[in-house]
Formats: structure tokens, C-alpha cells, sequence
């Protein structure tokens, strides 16, 4: 029998820890946090010093009455998770949960699953670090008092179900302050001037001219002095430059590299980075250090030499720009380096060969590179144009790596390769271009740019970059754009012997992968920039983190902090909920041309809405949704009245009559009493009879029964909170263990029974003849029920002590 137990928080990391360890230890996992704050109150005592209510979730209380029983069996308790503050924080709340005797429980790190790191762990055991904890805390107990605090306002002043975070804000804002300086640019034309030259050696290259002409009234001339003009090498410069490796990656570098040469998100890179991390691949991957341990800059000096000889090899040793960055931690580096052939998947695959390669070509020695810059003149002309070149004299680390770098053609990024040139030297022109230009708007940022400007700020650390996007996006704050470009004529002017005009087309405004912020996240920063100018103050924000590394490093006391940061939130918080007015991004575009009333533009309370009236008027006011790609900011007058023509007449079939129409959940057709949701691509204007058909034979078919049971049709389908089957009018989720396109009749019946089963267990008092229940609701609430009446009972309550005629009582209470 084992006589130490080893926890680790997930269970592929135990797995892999298991293999390198003896009989004597046994390896479990406590599926991340095993307590944490309750989901349906606040859980921070406010009069006792800020205290947070940990509470064990529903879901983990077998897992610990478990891991209970196996503390009976062993000598030994090992904590084994991450070696950042929240793998601190799991250790602790281990420890507190399962209570541990100190003198028999150990903490270890690592920050590698290899044989060598765990038993060299194992050598050297250390207590809980409670800074680290206490920092982890520290950043759970504000980020809950600011969702807390302010989500329920945004219900009230801007729309139901919104929520805020402290960094997620931060990034709202950083996406849509960008979206407003796009939509404020307003471009300026200019013409850029290019050419097609060769040298006495018959060789050809290209060059640009030095400046762009903004006036047109000197264009003709500028363009017609190239017709005739004569062309000579003012000068050659030639110099020699060293490129320098970039350093190992840290969690964002990575990111953003994974971006730029593998097409991931952030999501995507830490996901197959955890697996590679758990598998024994590379190192610990949340890190902000550069550092490389004596250990690794050995394996790949040997490496380096190996593979491409003695002179590409050069160890250095990088450090950190960012102050805060912990030099105690590594970069993410590959765990061996003899790069062989691993059984994973392709994810995995494309990101490890990026780590490997980057760490590696970190080691070897500077390129060499001559470059050149040649002048040309041209004897009509003040100005000059310019090319140039590099040529590598010795590859050094870009025979293994190059970095990519953001919003740069590619074609630009390529090396210019020139011929050889001499002062004075005739140049012949082959053929000039004289292109019509417009500035450009600020990028969108991508993922990963917006993790470098995260980074840049100071804002967040490495394990919250990519729950951070991920936040903004599921509350669909933020969405991906779609290559939503816009084409412009462009004019240009050839130039050889003689000069000829061509308009071409450039299409231009692509938001294509780009972060782009939705009507109602334009809202929420809008109104949180009004009424929170400090949650979502840059300088603040970074100056949180740095008191969260204060608190890390031993230096402050977590309480005092939070402190000093949730008295003035309080008074902010209840003036904000007396005196700010709601946020709906109202736009008057007009007058409605049948009533003469006004017609306006704002954010309802399921959405973007059209508005004909106002709400004082003695006649009330008339609502119609906005179509999915229209948005208050932009919507004209037209399009707006025209949204009040719904729903409209599509045709006939089978003798019924289809109409197509918006509603709360988007755009439908109606057809014999069904709602059929109408794809993207098509809007209740667009939508054909052809079309509309083939959605009603694919509804029909979606429709037909998959099984039976107990009289009652089973079928299935997908809705707003996904997957579904339908019994007996009853809508039951289809969780994650179910292949959903494969369902056979025993998944729907157990679903089915597991339905019944969990509808029992919330019935606490049934009179089944009045068809009245009491019953538990989310969040721990009581509920009288009859029918789709559902009044919620005060906590302090016994439901069971209710009467019928008391329950009828509130019924009735509800009715009024």
C-alpha cells in the first residue's frame, strides 16, 4: 500500500507524474479548485474584515469525500500543483479543506513534469507560501466585488444579463476606444510615386520615391517631368548589421507568435500548451520570465553544435524589461532537446516545434547582414527615390527561426536582394507609377496585439491574458469580424514614354479576425466610462497588479489593500446607482412620414430596437428589432423605417402561407404556427420561397421522432442554450457526454429519467390536485409554482410550513 499521496489538479499531470514516481506514492487530481466563493451571493463578509466564504461545490463534494478516504490510507500528504499563485491557492484550500496536519503534509514545484524535476521536488519539499495565496485572494476578492457591484447596475442602466470584470473592462475598453478612432478617421488622399529602373547591367529593381504629393494642382506636372527626365546613382551606402535572436518565449510572446504564424487564438495556443506541459513536453507555460537554467543552455549548446555546427552556436543569458516579471520562474522552453518525433496531435505538433525552434535560435550566434540604400535622381524633380536591400553574410539563428511581426504585408517583410551600383551610374527607367493613396486607420487588434498592449500596460498577468478575451467575447462585448471590406477606386498613372491613366480597385476596412466591439459592449465601456472612470483607468488597473505583487512577495498585507480599494468603490458604486442615467445609445434619425412621429434608434431590453414615438406620447410607442448586422451607431433613416414593414410575405406553400419577421432571438420565417430561425446570409428582406421551403423540409426532418418513451415522441434540436431533446413538452439539455448527432434511444431515455429524477428531488411540497408545487430554483431560491407562475419565498421562510391556502395567498399576491 502507497504511503504517500500526491495531488496534482488535473488528471492527465497525474498521470504523467504517476510513471516516474514508486509504489510508494499514489497520484490524484483535485480537478482544479475543490472551493471557491459561492456563484449565488456575494461570499465577502464586508463588516468582518473582508473575509471571503469558501464553500466546497456541489460537483467536488464527492471528490473530497474521497480524497478524504485515501488521507486513512498514507503516511505522507504531497501537494503538487501549479507553482503560481492560484496553484498556490489550491494547495491551501487542500489543505484547509481536507485538514491537514502541517507536520505531515509537503508543498513542491516544478516547473517541468519529468522524472528528474518531480524526484528532485520530492529532495526538496517547502510549506505553503502564503503570500502567494494571499495575492491570489486578494485578486478573487476584488474581481468579485467589482462584478458584484456593478453588473447588477448594468441591468438597470444599460440592459438585463450584463455583467463587468476589472480586467475584462480594461480590454472593453482598449477595443472600443480603438473602434472610435477608426470610425472618427477620416482618410486623406495622396499619390505615391514607385518605379520599374534598371542598371547598366541590365539588372532590374524597384524603388520608391521620397515624398507623396497632397496637392493636385502640381500632380500634372510632377507626373509629365518623368516622361523626359534623365535618371543617375546619387549615392550607394553600404553598411554591415548584426541581427540579435529574439528571447525565449514567455506566455505572451507565445501567444502572439501562435497568432501570427499559426492562425491560433489564445485559447487555442494554452490549450495544446497545457497538454504538452501535463504530457512532460515543455515547461511550465504560464511565465512572464526569459530565463533559461544552466540545464537547458547546455542541452542546446550541444544541440546548436550538432545540428549545424560550433560557429552557429552563442550562449546568452536574457533578461526581463518588465520589472514585475518573477526571474525565479523559466521561459517556456521544450523539456528536451534532441528534438525527436512525439505521438501528438497536430496542435501540439505546430506549437512545439515554435518552442523549440524559438528556444533554440535564442542560443545561436547574430546574423550578418550587409545593407544597402541607393539614392536615385531624377533631373526633373527635387526629390529622389530610394531602394533597398540586405544580403546575409553569414544566416546564424535565421537558418532556424525568424519573428513575425503584427499588421506587416507580407511582401514587406521579405528581403529586398539588389544588384551592384556605382555613383554617378545612368539608372534607365522601364516604367513609373503614380498611385492615388489614402491614409489608413489605426489596426483592430487581434488577439494577440491586444495581449501585447495588455502586456505593455502593465494590465493582468500570464494566466489571465487569454480568460480575459475569452470573458469579453462570451458576453459578446467583442466579436471576431468577418472581412467585412469595403472597395474603392484607385487612381494610377503609368509612366513610360508617354503617360496613360488607369483606375483600379482596392478594397479597403477588412475587420477580418479582428476583435471588433458589439453595439451593446460599446454601450457598457460607454457607460462605464461615464460612471467607473478608475475601474477602467489604465494607470489604475496596472497599479492593482503591482499591489497584487507587493502582496506576493510578502512586502503588503492583502486586507489593507483591498481596503483601501473598496471604500471609495462604495461611495462611487451608490452614487452611480442614484444619479446615472441609463445608457441606450439613443440616436434621433427623424420623422415617421405616415404619423409625423419621431423615429429613433436605441438598445432595448433584448436588443437593438427601431422606436416610433416616445414613451410620454398619449399613444404608445411602436418597436422593431434591428436585423443582426445593423447597428445603432450606423443604421440610416430608411433602413430604420423600413424594419417597420415586417413581417413580410414570402409566399405560399402547401396552401400556407410563409412570412419572415425579426424577433427577440433574430430573424425567422413563420410557417404553419412553427418559428424557423432564418441563417446567416439571409435576412427577412432577402429570403426567397426557395429557400424558405428547403428550412421547412430541414426543420420536418430535424423534427421526426428518435425514439419513444413511454407513448410520448422523442425528438431533438438545437436552441438558444444549445443542444436539446423534446418529451412530452418538456426541453431537456443535452449535456457533453452525449454525441448529439448520434443519439440512440437508450442516451434519450436516460436523459429522459435523469430529467424526472432531478425534477423530483426540487419538489419539497406537492399539492399534485391543485397543480401547485414548492420547489428549489437556481441559486439556492424557493419557489411557489402553478403553471408558468413561479413567486420566489424569502430565505428566512420554511417552505414546509406553508399551507395551501398561504400558497394560494401568494398566488394571488402575484397576480395583482
Amino acid at each position: 500500500m502507497s504511503k504517500n499521496l500526491v495531488i496534482v489538479e488535473s488528471p492527465a499531470k497525474a498521470k504523467t507524474i504517476e510513471k516516474f514516481l514508486g509504489s510508494d506514492f499514489k497520484v490524484v487530481s483535485s480537478n482544479g479548485h475543490i472551493s471557491d466563493l459561492p456563484s449565488n451571493e456575494l461570499g465577502i463578509d464586508l463588516e468582518n474584515d473582508y473575509n471571503p466564504k469558501y464553500i466546497i461545490s456541489k460537483d467536488k463534494k464527492d471528490l473530497v469525500k474521497n480524497l478524504k478516504k485515501e488521507l486513512k490510507k498514507v503516511d505522507t500528504v504531497w501537494l503538487a500543483s501549479d507553482e503560481d499563485r492560484e496553484g498556490e491557492a489550491i494547495a491551501w484550500h487542500l489543505s484547509e479543506n481536507l485538514n491537514l496536519d502541517e507536520s505531515k503534509t509537503k508543498r513542491i514545484v516544478f516547473r517541468e513534469i519529468t522524472e528528474k524535476a518531480i524526484k528532485d521536488a520530492i529532495k526538496n519539499p517547502r510549506k505553503i507560501n502564503k503570500s502567494l495565496v494571499d495575492a491570489q485572494q486578494a485578486r478573487r476578492v476584488i474581481d468579485r466585488l467589482v462584478g458584484y457591484k456593478i453588473s447588477p447596475i448594468l441591468w438597470r442602466k444599460v440592459k438585463g444579463g450584463l455583467s463587468a470584470g476589472r480586467v475584462q473592462s480594461v480590454a472593453l475598453r482598449l477595443i472600443s476606444d480603438r473602434e472610435k478612432e477608426i470610425l472618427d478617421f477620416i482618410p486623406e488622399s495622396s499619390y505615391k510615386t514607385s518605379a520599374d529602373f534598371i542598371n547598366n547591367d541590365g539588372d532590374r529593381f524597384k524603388a520608391k520615391y521620397s515624398s507623396s504629393i497632397k496637392n493636385e494642382e502640381n500632380l500634372s506636372d510632377f507626373i509629365n517631368g518623368f516622361k523626359n527626365a534623365n535618371f543617375s546613382v546619387n549615392s550607394v551606402k553600404q553598411s554591415p548589421l548584426s541581427k540579435k535572436p529574439s528571447p525565449p518565449f514567455t506566455t505572451s510572446t507565445l501567444q502572439q507568435e501562435a497568432s501570427r504564424k499559426l492562425g491560433f487564438n489564445v485559447s487555442r495556443t494554452m490549450q495544446a500548451a497545457q497538454k504538452l506541459y501535463e504530457s512532460g513536453h515543455i515547461t511550465y507555460m504560464r511565465t512572464d520570465s526569459v530565463t533559461l537554467s544552466e540545464t537547458a543552455l547546455s542541452s542546446i549548446q550541444k544541440t546548436v553544435k550538432s545540428e549545424f555546427g560550433e560557429k552557429y552556436s552563442k550562449t546568452r543569458n536574457f533578461s526581463n524589461k518588465n520589472k514585475n516579471a518573477q526571474q525565479a520562474h523559466e521561459a517556456v522552453r521544450p523539456t528536451k532537446f534532441s528534438n525527436n518525433v512525439l505521438n501528438i496531435d497536430s496542435d501540439q505538433s505546430n506549437l512545439y516545434d515554435l518552442i523549440w525552434k524559438r528556444t533554440v535560435a535564442s542560443q545561436m550566434s547574430d546574423a550578418l547582414v550587409d545593407k544597402t540604400i541607393v539614392k536615385i535622381d531624377s533631373d526633373n524633380h527635387e526629390g529622389y527615390f530610394q531602394s533597398e536591400g540586405e544580403v546575409i553574410r553569414f544566416d546564424g539563428f535565421l537558418k532556424l527561426y525568424r519573428e513575425s511581426k503584427d499588421d506587416i504585408p507580407q511582401n514587406e517583410e521579405k528581403n529586398n536582394i539588389l544588384p551592384s551600383f556605382s555613383n554617378g551610374e545612368t539608372i534607365i527607367k522601364e516604367k513609373i507609377y503614380v498611385t492615388e493613396s489614402f491614409s489608413k486607420p489605426p489596426f483592430r487588434y487581434s488577439e494577440a496585439s491586444l495581449v501585447k498592449k495588455l502586456e505593455e500596460l502593465g494590465i493582468g498577468r500570464p494566466s489571465t491574458y487569454a480568460p480575459t478575451i475569452s470573458t469579453v467575447m462570451n458576453r459578446k462585448y467583442v466579436f471576431k469580424g468577418s472581412n467585412n471590406a469595403k472597395t474603392r477606386d484607385i487612381i494610377q498613372y503609368v509612366i513610360d514614354s508617354d503617360v496613360s491613366k488607369k483606375i483600379n480597385k482596392e478594397n479597403f476596412g477588412s475587420n477580418k479576425g479582428k476583435l471588433v466591439p458589439s453595439e451593446v459592449g460599446l454601450l457598457v465601456n460607454q457607460f462605464l466610462t461615464n460612471n467607473f472612470k478608475n475601474i477602467i483607468d489604465y494607470n489604475f488597473t496596472a497599479s492593482v497588479e503591482n499591489e497584487f505583487d507587493y502582496i506576493a512577495n510578502g512586502s503588503k498585507d492583502w486586507k489593507s489593500i483591498i481596503h483601501n480599494f473598496y471604500d471609495p468603490f462604495s461611495s462611487v458604486i451608490d452614487d452611480v446607482q442614484k444619479n446615472a442615467k441609463r445608457e441606450t445609445g439613443e440616436r434621433i434619425l427623424g420623422v415617421d412620414p405616415k404619423s409625423g412621429r419621431q423615429l429613433s434608434v436605441k438598445l432595448g431590453k433584448y436588443g437593438p430596437i427601431a422606436q416610433i414615438g416616445k414613451v410620454d406620447e398619449e399613444e404608445k410607442p411602436v418597436f422593431a428589432s434591428l436585423l443582426p448586422d445593423q447597428q445603432i451607431s450606423k443604421i440610416s433613416y430608411d433602413d430604420a423605417l423600413k424594419l417597420f414593414e415586417l413581417p413580410v410575405f414570402v409566399g405560399e406553400y402547401e396552401n400556407e402561407k410563409i412570412e419572415a419577421n425579426i424577433g427577440r432571438y433574430g430573424p425567422y420565417i413563420r410557417f404553419d404556427k412553427k418559428f424557423i430561425s432564418i441563417p446567416d446570409g439571409f435576412n427577412p428582406f432577402t429570403i426567397t420561397l426557395e429557400k424558405s421551403i428547403e428550412l421547412i423540409e430541414l426543420k420536418r426532418e430535424a423534427d421526426k421522432p428518435i425514439a419513444n418513451y413511454k407513448t410520448f415522441d422523442v425528438s431533438k434540436g438545437r436552441g438558444r442554450f444549445g443542444p436539446f431533446i423534446k418529451w412530452n413538452n418538456t426541453f431537456i439539455n443535452v449535456n457533453k457526454n452525449y454525441d448529439f448527432d448520434k443519439l440512440n434511444e437508450k442516451d434519450c431515455i436516460e436523459l429522459i429519467e435523469d430529467k424526472i429524477k432531478k425534477d423530483k428531488e426540487k419538489i419539497i411540497v406537492d399539492w399534485s390536485s391543485e397543480g401547485i408545487t414548492i420547489e428549489k430554483g437556481r441559486w439556492s431560491k424557493i419557489y411557489i409554482i402553478k403553471g408558468k407562475k413561479r413567486i420566489p419565498l424569502a430565505k428566512n421562510i420554511d417552505p414546509k410550513k406553508i399551507s395551501l391556502k398561504q400558497a394560494k395567498e401568494y398566488l394571488k399576491i402575484k397576480k395583482k
